[in-house]
């Protein structure tokens, strides 16, 4: 489940926190950074365990609802969705269940919260729409969860606040995390029954390496690729640089390095995301053109053993003589 982009949003997270603590101790920030990316895993477990949490308060208002229908003699209540399929087989889930016996209380203490998201639910479009249909096949159940999750869920401030109770970093998870639950809710098959497997916490050792051998890379080198950033800031005064863009571009320049599979443009793409979503405004425009002008430095001096396409000319020149040139010297500038 723990994907290059998840390592990269922790990577950044944790090297800007690494030299602005003080406390250089790396073989603990590698530990922090791991423990980090376990918490990420626990946050995808802990949001599955919220349907289950909504669907365990969904049934305790259907015993409610059918007591005293029975006491009136009136017509009970649809339990339907206090008995959702998807949602009862994730229930009983056993390696769902081994984690909620290690994390106690995991949305239990949270009984109101859980309470208004089941009443909010239970005021939908979807909600009534599975409650009048006739269709009482799985894929129904599993695709009105699909529906309740990325209208509730995905995007819910309140949720967000309640997370951030239990771990700072969760906030920045969840964007990545909530495609990983959706992902869970597709992939499970009735057939399976309790032994459903969840999504594993790393898809290979791969994945591991590379969060290890970014961080470190990053932290160790540190130095050296400040100079490759001095080098390319040209007429830019390097030290009033917002210090993420800083960390930014040495994870992006340790990853070019440090790991051969990877092209040059898809670094710079994932790193200058992060600028925008880390950094100021301008961040991502900056930092996409000095890790360009680092890459193909580093190409031209036999450091980087990868290619880039070659720089288009610019399409304002009318001629390919001074004015080109120019031109190109302008751009290279702004960059």
């Amino acid at each position: 489940m723990i994907n290059r982009e998840l390592i990269r949003i922790k990577a950044v997270q944790l090297t800007y926190a690494y030299f602005q603590n003080g406390n250089h101790n790396i073989d603990n920030a590698e530990k922090e950074l791991m423990f980090s990316l376990t918490k990420s895993y626990h946050l995808y477990k802990t949001l599955l365990l919220l349907i289950v949490a909504v669907t365990k308060m969904a049934r305790k208002h259907y015993d409610i609802a059918s007591a005293k229908a029975e006491r009136e003699g009136s017509t009970g209540p649809i339990g339907r969705f206090a008995f959702n399929k998807f949602a009862v087989q994730l229930e009983e889930n056993k390696q769902l269940a081994e984690y909620a016996e290690t994390q106690k209380n995991v949305w239990e203490d949270k009984a109101e919260f859980v309470k208004t998201l089941y009443v909010q639910m239970e005021q939908s479009e979807p909600y009534k729409e599975f409650i009048a249909s006739t269709d009482d096949d799985y894929e129904t159940h599993r695709e009105l969860w699909r529906k309740l999750y990325k209208l509730f869920i995905q995007n819910n401030d309140d949720l967000c606040d309640t997370l951030e109770e239990d771990s700072i970093y969760w906030n920045d998870d969840k964007e990545v995390v909530d495609t990983f639950v959706l992902k869970t809710i597709k992939r499970f098959d009735p057939a399976n029954g309790a032994d459903q497997e969840l999504l594993p916490e790393y898809t290979d050792e791969e994945d591991r390496e590379f969060a290890q051998g970014l961080f470190h890379a990053a932290i160790v080198n540190a130095d050296q690729y400040q100079q490759y950033m001095t080098e390319a800031s040209r007429n830019w005064d390097f030290s009033r640089l917002a210090y993420m863009d800083v960390v930014i571009m040495q994870l992006a320049i340790a990853e070019m390095l440090t790991f051969p599979n990877i092209p040059v443009n898809v670094t710079i793409n994932e790193y200058v995301e992060l600028a925008k979503l880390y950094s100021t405004p301008r961040s991502g425009g900056y930092i996409n053109g000095m890790l360009d002008a680092i890459a193909r430095h580093l190409i031209a001096s036999g450091t980087l053993l990868k290619t880039m396409p070659e720089k288009k000319p610019s399409k304002r020149s009318g001629s390919k003589g001074a004015k080109q040139s120019k031109e190109q010297t302008n751009q290279d500038k702004k960059q």
